[in-house]
């Protein structure tokens, strides 16, 4: 082989990876370089000499895990990692649920006669609101909570009726995690749906000769067959629970209910931009990470080996 033909050989290898190049620069310079910074940070801390002024009064010497012991002994973080819980087991269920629900009217009979258009409006009103920004649905909500401006308190109150606290006591958690159900149902259905619209019509054929019904197509065939959506979901569910930030912070000016660390990345934000101490809002960062990698880690494992086992048997 000749060295111009060599050379020619060679391009199309190379060719490949150089598609790579864009995504890997911004992943680079956007994700691997902020988390190794934050890393960086964790281990650092401000010595002060004197009053702290002029130059030089200031420098960044190394801490070790000194950062680290400070954020897990301080009893905010685990405050806030219970109240992540408790809206979680609000969140997920209710968010997943109603997304499998509205995913399986939105399938039933749609091989048959009925209104696509009717349908496809469906699918549009239940998705719409994960298109409205976070911040921009917490404030929504947060202003239908407040009984000054509340239609939902005035109509009460014409009525005779009292109306609720929502910014108090556990009903608090309910109103946030009904921001987050309205705002995430429609993705999670989307994804859902979109397996459902995979499976074969024979499939449902089948089970109509053998005498099922909707209700029992529903529950033996299209549930298990969706499985795999459904773990994904979960997945991503489970993640956004963990890092729920804007939904507090938005409503924290309306009500006196929600401090400043009500979450785990609500106390990093406080650590680092009110109390200007960077290196413990890093630990406390690079820890929230390492328990959202793990529990994810050990969740899709479980998830894994559970399918194989369906598998084999």
């Amino acid at each position: 082989m000749t060295r111009s033909s060599a050379g020619a050989a060679s391009g199309p290898r190379r060719a490949p990876y150089l598609f790579l190049l864009p995504g890997a620069t911004l992943f680079v310079l956007f994700l691997a370089l902020p988390i190794g910074y934050a890393v960086h940070l964790s281990f650092r801390r401000t010595e002060v000499k004197g009053l702290g002024l002029g130059s030089g009064a200031r420098q960044e010497v190394w801490a070790g895990f000194a950062n680290y012991t400070a954020a897990l002994t301080d009893p905010g973080l685990l405050n806030g990692a219970l109240r992540v819980l408790g809206y979680g087991l609000i969140v997920i269920p209710a968010m997943l649920g109603l997304a499998l629900l509205f995913a399986l009217m939105l399938d039933a009979d749609r091989r048959g006669r009925r209104d696509t258009a009717l349908r496809g409006f469906a699918r549009l009103a239940i998705f719409l609101p994960y298109a409205v920004p976070g911040v921009v649905s917490a404030l929504l909500w947060g202003f239908l909570y407040l009984p000054s401006v509340s239609p939902f308190h005035y109509a009460l109150e014409r009525a005779g009726l009292p109306g609720p606290d929502l910014f108090s006591g556990g009903t608090l958690y309910v109103a946030l995690a009904n921001i987050a159900v309205w705002g995430g149902t429609g993705f999670n259905m989307i994804v859902i749906y979109t397996a459902l619209r995979a499976i074969p019509a024979e499939v449902y054929e089948a089970a109509r000769l053998d005498g099922c019904s909707q209700w029992q197509i529903a529950l033996r065939l299209k549930i298990p067959m969706v499985a795999p959506s459904l773990i994904l979901t979960f997945f991503f569910s489970l993640i956004a629970t963990l890092q729920v930030f804007s939904e507090p912070t938005t409503l924290r000016p309306l009500t006196n209910a929600v401090p400043g660390d009500w979450s785990p990345l609500m106390k990093v934000h406080q650590d680092a931009f009110a109390r200007g101490d960077l290196h413990t809002a890093a630990a406390t960062a690079v820890i929230i990470a390492a328990v959202t990698l793990l529990l994810s880690f050990g969740f899709l494992r479980a998830a894994n080996s559970r399918t194989r086992q369906d598998t084999s048997a």
